[in-house]
């Protein structure tokens, strides 16, 4: 979401054939994560899965949470990259259409929430390196997006920008937690975060006292 590149996570390959093989691995493990779940199989059932050797697997990413990790980035760096991807809107608009992107691939949201609940584990210097450097890009992007509303006049001025972007995190990362248990839950609410965050209309009734 902004023009700093993610460390990449694994190995990305030395030569161009390294690259577009590590390529094939995490497209089909999208696919395999789908139909399997992310925390269904082992490494070794997750290369098998893939129709490669458990070595050539290894060969990539060091543990099966760098693999998800890998993929989950792969999923979001491949939906960004789509030719129809629209263009760089609102801080609300962006997390309503990532939002809707997310739950269109199924079994991505369910991946997401279970690699951040897994950084917060103990020990898990991967996962949890990841994310805080993730939210941190992520809570840069939006607080531009709101100063750049604040100064076209369409987001109030009186709300602090770092603080609404992680605010807006909260609300889209739960909003798609609630509908990851109860689908009936409507990812559109998030619409209403702009309706919240729009300047008051001012007031043209005049003091009519005075009249």
């Amino acid at each position: 979401m902004d023009d700093t590149d993610p460390p990449v996570i694994g190995r990305r390959g030395s030569y161009a054939k390294g690259v577009a093989r590590r390529q094939e691995i995490l497209d089909r493990a999208i696919e395999v994560f789908a139909e399997r779940g992310a925390y269904a199989t082992s490494l070794r059932s997750i290369a098998q899965a893939l129709g490669i050797s458990h070595a050539a697997l290894l060969h990539y990413f060091d543990s099966r949470e760098q693999l998800l990790i890998a993929v989950y980035e792969h999923a979001e760096a491949r939906r960004e990259a789509a030719p129809d991807a629209p263009e760089p809107a609102g801080p609300v608009d962006v997390l309503t259409r990532a939002a809707g992107a997310n739950v269109a691939v199924p079994g991505l949201v369910e991946l997401y929430s279970t690699l951040v609940a897994a950084s917060l584990e103990a020990g898990n210097v991967t996962g949890r390196s990841y994310f805080v450097g993730r939210f941190a890009r992520v809570r840069g992007d939006l607080a531009e997006r709101v100063r750049d509303g604040q100064a076209r006049g369409e987001i109030r001025t009186d709300v602090d920008a770092d603080q609404v972007a992680a605010l807006l995190v909260a609300a889209s990362d739960g909003l798609q937690i609630q509908w990851l248990l109860d689908p009936s839950v409507r990812l559109e609410s998030l619409g209403t975060l702009a309706t919240l965050l729009r300047p008051p209309a001012p007031d043209v009734t005049g003091d009519r006292s005075e009249r």
